[in-house]
């Protein structure tokens, strides 16, 4: 793993989110309460873009696709609903629970870093 330059600390201001590549990998850079966060872009059941995810007051995003919850520092579902609400959370029994990947994340001479 090795640490990347992604972002100015001024392009992401609080409230904010943005998609950045690097490498292989799209990542979700989201500034909530003044709290960095990098997490994987796809969500980890639907592999679809989690960039307008609802961030809850508890620090956890929401998938917009199937609705499970996953905490923005560990990656743990909060709330596991792999399937789109009209197959319903029943599905989800028998579907695997996965997290959604988190990276470390730090600011360094005025940049925002991401160890990928």
């Amino acid at each position: 793993m090795s640490w990347t330059k992604v972002l100015p600390v001024e392009a992401l201001a609080s409230g904010q989110r943005q998609v950045v590549s690097v490498g292989q990998q799209k990542i979700l850079l989201i500034n909530h309460n003044g709290q960095l966060y990098a997490v994987n872009n796809a969500c980890p059941h639907l592999k679809l873009s989690m960039k307008n995810g609802k961030i809850t007051e508890q620090g956890s995003i929401i998938c917009p696709w199937h609705k499970s919850a996953f905490d923005l520092q560990s990656g743990e579902a909060t709330d596991w609903t792999p399937w789109p609400p009209l197959v319903g959370k029943a599905m989800g029994m028998v579907s695997k629970q996965k997290p959604l990947q988190v990276f470390p994340v730090r600011i360094e001479d005025n940049s925002i870093w991401v160890e990928v």
